[in-house]
Formats: structure tokens, C-alpha cells, sequence
């Protein structure tokens, strides 16, 4: 059996308002480019990623949803079997980020209680024209126990946008490796880890 055969391969939906730049956020890490142009996601796009964590290599099937309200009745089947969710924002968008409570309430609604979640504020180049405060996610992290990570990004100047898969890939591959993979019958999805950690716009580390 060959290295892609053995593989894991685990699931990954992209979520938040329209305009915030979910699509932006995957094709710069699938082409190094940054697309100016913003054209709306129809329904779902789908795109296998694989990245290669300290423990080994995996593979992503990023789900890219449409945050358009006309799409929702259509998107709400795809975060079935969802391993992990990333929500985006925009940080110069208010509006998409108090949005954000009724995209965590629609995860809990359609995933298993235990999927993982990380919460990305998108756009942070823009700092002249941010409008959400990066304390006030820190904030929502302390009452919304599924946020495994909250983070700013910038899809623009390539900021924290691998580090946000990053992140889901290497706690998905040690669950993986230490038999701790949930494997549920209508999701099959991932045991929440205690650790939590928040970066800044600036923090380009890894785990």
C-alpha cells in the first residue's frame, strides 16, 4: 500500500459570512497568489489539501460552503461528517463577526459536539480599517468551549493562513496516533483537546 493510500484523510469546512474572504483564504495556500477579485461561492466548493505536520502527513478535504443566506438551506448537509470547521471573519467587518454566534450555533446544530473548531479573523492587513478588536475574540474563546484556536490572518499578505490548517492538521494527526480518533456513525468526528491557544495577526508560529 502506497504513502497516499495510508494516508489519513480528514474533513474540513470553511464558514462565515460572504465576503470575507474563505475562498481568498484556501486558494492562497493552493497557489501561493492572492485573488483581488471577489467572486461569490456558489453552494460548496471542494479542495483536497495535504499537509505535513511533525508527526506525518495528511490529507484535507477543505469544504469551502457559501455564506450567502440565499445558500444556507444547501450548505447545512456538508458540515456532516465534518472533522473540523474554521469560521471566518472579517476584522473590518463588524457585522461578520457578531454573526458569528449564529455560525457556531449552526455547527453544534449539524456536527458531532466533540468536532474541532477554529475561529479566523480575516483581512488583518487592514489595520486602519479594523473594526473588531482582536481582545473581543479572545473573549468569545472563553465562552465557547468548541474554539480550539482563535487566530488573525491575512489572506493578502499570506499571514497565518497555513498555520490555521496547520493547526487542525497536527491535533487531527495525534488524535489519529494515539487511538483517540472518534469514529462515529453519522459523523466521525474528533475528540476536543483541552489545549486552547489564540495567536495575533503578527504570530506566524506553529504548534
Amino acid at each position: 500500500m502506497g504513502d497516499q493510500e495510508q494516508m489519513p484523510t480528514f474533513k474540513c469546512v470553511l464558514v462565515g459570512d460572504g465576503g470575507t474572504g474563505k475562498t481568498t483564504f484556501v486558494k492562497r495556500h493552493l497557489t501561493g497568489e492572492f485573488e483581488k477579485k471577489y467572486v461569490a461561492t456558489l453552494g460548496v466548493e471542494v479542495h483536497p489539501l495535504v499537509f505535513h505536520t511533525n508527526r506525518g502527513p495528511i490529507r484535507f478535504n477543505v469544504w469551502d460552503t457559501a455564506g450567502q443566506e440565499r445558500f444556507r438551506t444547501i450548505t447545512q448537509s456538508y458540515y456532516r461528517s465534518a472533522n473540523g470547521v474554521i469560521i471566518v471573519y472579517d476584522i473590518t467587518k463588524r457585522s461578520s463577526f457578531l454573526n458569528l454566534q449564529r455560525w457556531i450555533e449552526e455547527v453544534r446544530r449539524y456536527t458531532a459536539s466533540n468536532v474541532l473548531l477554529v475561529l479566523v479573523g480575516n483581512k488583518c492587513d487592514l489595520e486602519t480599517l479594523r473594526e473588531v478588536e482582536f481582545a473581543e475574540a479572545e473573549a468569545m474563546c472563553e465562552y465557547i468551549p468548541e474554539v480550539m484556536y482563535a487566530m488573525e490572518a491575512s489572506a493578502k499578505e499570506n499571514t497565518n493562513v497555513e498555520h490555521a490548517f496547520l493547526c487542525l492538521a497536527t491535533e487531527l494527526k495525534r488524535r489519529h496516533d494515539h487511538n483517540a480518533y472518534v469514529e462515529s456513525s453519522s459523523t466521525g468526528a474528533v475528540k476536543l483537546s483541552d489545549s486552547r491557544a489564540v495567536h495575533r495577526c503578527s504570530s506566524c508560529s506553529s504548534l
